[in-house]
């Protein structure tokens, strides 16, 4: 190798060394992205309406911060108050656990007893792990003042792409050589027709969870049944884990009222990700995005891994965009046209 392909080598490692440094700031552009494409949806919708564009990205705006508003409006409040109510019976509940204890100790074979820990042992365990919970709250004030500042950029890149996105996505395209630019053209226009078809699958499933949940509450008469409900459809949105996190607060919940509520909270949940994932998700998912569960689930498992809990957050969008780049450029572009030139090097020799 000659001098000048070292020194390209070395570039291209070093762009990818900062790439990953500043990985979370390009999720936090990808996040914009995303948040972008969803909101363009309806600026479509008003602009055909006769709005004008900068009108029309004004009253999305508008729209989305109304639902942020009305989404802590509707939940943060009364969760504060139950989760106080919860907190006083926390102790009367470890009570009766130690009591339940007793019993079943008084009940086993003494040489069973000897083998199982104390609940002095226990509380000796437990304490390291308490003392590191509440210690970090200095740390939990400064991570939150951290999250509301990137929540602001986020929300100031969000607008500045939705307000012209032309600017970015031609300052994107000639990134890469002249001959190719075409081509990227087309491929972005793929990538947000996938990320918009995800998105109108994903609303849909959450939306239907959301009522799904609120009709379940209601019959059981779990406190928030409403609030409980919205939040199990936002959650929808983390697939395999969001489920397990939006049965936990009326699990809690359920306790303040009668404990086999939170079992038949739980059962209830269990039988709505069922209809989720055997008719909702096949017959929404399959229409507007080819992914399979098991990449799906992968996807989560890796980007989490690398990335924290926002890459978890953006593992689907991210591996559908993924996908599709992976499908134009390395199979449509670099192995199909490969596989022909060797049926054609191959008929030339013969």
């Amino acid at each position: 190798m000659d001098l000048g392909n070292w020194i390209g080598f070395v570039v291209f490692f070093a762009a990818l060394y900062v790439l990953w440094q500043i990985r979370q700031l390009l999720l936090l552009v990808f996040t914009a992205i995303v948040i972008a494409t969803s909101l363009n949806i309806l600026v479509k919708s008003f602009c055909r309406r006769g709005i004008k564009r900068v009108y029309a990205v004004l009253l999305s705006i508008l729209l989305l911060l109304s639902i942020i508003s009305g989404f802590f409006w509707i939940i943060v409040p009364p969760f504060i108050n139950q989760f106080q109510q919860l907190a006083k019976l926390i102790p009367l509940g470890i009570e009766k656990l130690n009591i339940w204890l007793d019993i079943i100790v008084m009940r086993l074979d003494p040489e069973i007893i000897n083998y199982l820990p104390s609940k002095e042992e226990l509380a000796k365990q437990l304490q390291p792990l308490l003392e590191n919970l509440l210690g970090g709250g200095l740390s939990l004030f400064y991570g939150s003042l951290g999250v509301l500042l990137s929540i602001l950029l986020l929300l100031v890149i969000t607008f500045m792409i939705l307000g012209n996105p032309t600017p970015y996505r031609q300052g994107f395209i000639r990134l890469f050589p002249a001959f190719y630019r075409h081509r990227i053209d087309e491929i972005l226009d793929l990538c947000d027709i996938a990320l918009q078809g995800w998105l109108v699958g994903i609303l849909f499933n959450m939306g239907v969870i959301a009522i799904l949940s609120f009709i379940g509450l209601s019959i059981l008469k779990i406190p928030l049944a409403l609030a409980q409900a919205i939040l199990a459809g936002i959650l929808t949105f983390i697939p395999n884990l969001g489920p397990f996190l939006s049965v936990l607060s009326p699990m809690a919940i359920a306790l303040l009222d009668a404990p086999w509520k939170s079992l038949a909270v739980l059962i209830f949940y269990a039988l709505i990700q069922q209809i989720e994932g055997n008719l909702l998700t096949p017959f929404v998912m399959e229409k507007q995005v080819s992914l399979l569960p098991a990449i799906a689930l992968l996807a989560q498992i890796f980007f989490a891994t690398f990335f924290g809990f926002l890459g978890l957050f953006l593992a689907l969008p991210l591996t559908i965009v993924g996908q599709v780049w992976l499908r134009e450029v390395v199979v449509k572009d670099i192995l199909d046209p490969w596989k022909e030139n060797l049926k054609n090097n191959n008929l030339t020799k013969n």
